[in-house]
């Protein structure tokens, strides 16, 4: 399933759980997620698509979530040393870099 281009939040925080996977927290700052979505995690002009398998909001499960909301989102096949706090995630692969 495709996103919402307009998606975008910036990772406040990572966790791991076992047994669900890594989980990243944040404010969605534009357009929708939902779960299937495949997404894209970029870092200083590089950047790697995952999908999401959960979302969850104040211990609540969603199929989707807005900006606005503040959302723990899990993702598939990625370690918790491959995404970092200040990481974007973006719904449309973008080529914009960062210039610190």
């Amino acid at each position: 399933m495709s996103s919402d281009p307009s998606f975008r939040m910036t990772v406040a925080d990572v966790f791991f759980i076992r047994g669900r996977g890594t989980i990243v927290t944040g404010q969605i700052e534009s357009g929708t997620l939902n779960v299937s979505d495949e997404i894209y995690i970029q870092r200083l002009g590089t950047s790697r698509r995952v999908t999401v398998t959960g979302i969850e909001m104040f211990r609540k499960i969603l199929d989707q979530a807005r900006a606005g909301d503040n959302v723990g989102v899990l993702l598939r096949d990625i370690t918790k040393q491959e995404v970092e706090k200040g990481d974007v995630l973006l719904g449309s692969y973008s080529e914009f870099s960062w210039k610190p």
